[in-house]
């Protein structure tokens, strides 16, 4: 009778030690953390960033980013890399159709015994700028109804500087703009030949900045907020970084305010601050006790 040998898995070799050095850098940096099954594609953006340099080697690449004179510029490089983002306009409607006709209207009556009639939204985590000039069309769309005679500021913020210039540049394909009607084409947009720029007037009242999530100083200046959109940016960070995150939202966001992330996310083991309301095809987190007419909270 013979016996079958069991084949025994390969062992997979250690990371690399440099690659191990650049992945809790830019975790002590950033908040992003890269496990071990994710360091391939660290690797692959080391890598891209490393024939742009001419750098033969990790160890010599971690020095480009911790003790050569262009280690400040060469992380932002890298950061820019790793955080490559993808969305399009209009990207979750049940979400949208849930602002417009239940989150502003309740804080909308909550602020109105206010002198000041002004509004807050926080894009955070932008991209390619989609979100808050999607944002803005909305409330276009409610500034002769809902919104007359309220001011709406629009914060837009992303880490990536590339994203940014081409939220400020505001020019978009076909893909991006999948999600519009012809109608809503023609009225805010310009043809660009095959492509299309948001015309001035979605273009204006929406404040550009780069800004880093982890952040700790520069995150308890945005304060102030009704409302923050920080929707698939949370799944780049580790359960740490996500609470230092949420409990900033938490700190910035008014007594009334709502916090909107990706449909497949959630605060379930993050925080116990926020309470979930659930809306007509989507869900959101509110900081106050009211529940919102409408939704049903848990």
């Amino acid at each position: 009778m013979h016996r079958r040998c069991k084949r025994r898995r390969p062992q997979r070799a250690p990371p690399e030690p440099d690659l191990v050095r650049i992945r809790d850098l830019v975790y002590q940096v950033a908040g992003i953390f890269h496990p071990d099954n994710k360091l391939r594609l660290l690797q692959d953006r080391c890598g891209r960033r490393m024939r742009e340099l001419k750098v033969q080697s990790l160890r010599e690449y971690l020095e480009c980013l911790t003790i050569r004179p262009i280690r400040q510029s060469e992380l932002i490089a890298l950061l820019n890399e790793i955080t490559i983002g993808e969305t399009c306009f209009f990207r979750n409607q049940p979400q949208l159709d849930a602002l417009r006709r239940i989150v502003l209207p309740n804080i909308l009556q909550i602020k109105s015994k206010l002198p000041l009639r002004r509004l807050r939204i926080w894009s955070a985590g932008c991209s390619t700028g989609e979100e808050p000039y999607t944002l803005r069309m909305l409330q276009i769309e409610e500034a002769g109804g809902t919104l007359k005679d309220w001011v709406v500021e629009i914060l837009a913020t992303d880490l990536n500087e590339r994203s940014l210039a081409h939220a400020k540049a505001a020019v978009y394909g076909n893909y991006s703009t999948r999600n519009l009607t012809t109608a809503w084409r023609q009225k805010y947009f310009i043809p660009q030949g095959d492509q299309f720029q948001v015309n001035p007037l979605a273009r204006s009242n929406i404040s550009f900045s780069r800004l880093n999530l982890s952040d700790d100083t520069r995150m308890t200046f945005m304060k102030g907020m009704d409302v923050i959109f920080c929707c698939n940016v949370l799944i780049y960070f580790d359960l740490a970084s996500k609470r230092r995150v949420i409990q900033h939202f938490f700190n910035n966001l008014l007594p009334h305010g709502y916090l909107f992330l990706g449909h497949s996310e959630s605060l379930y083991g993050v925080s116990e601050d926020f309470r979930l309301v659930h809306l007509p095809g989507a869900t959101a987190y509110v900081k106050g006790e009211r529940a919102l007419p409408g939704g049903k909270s848990i």
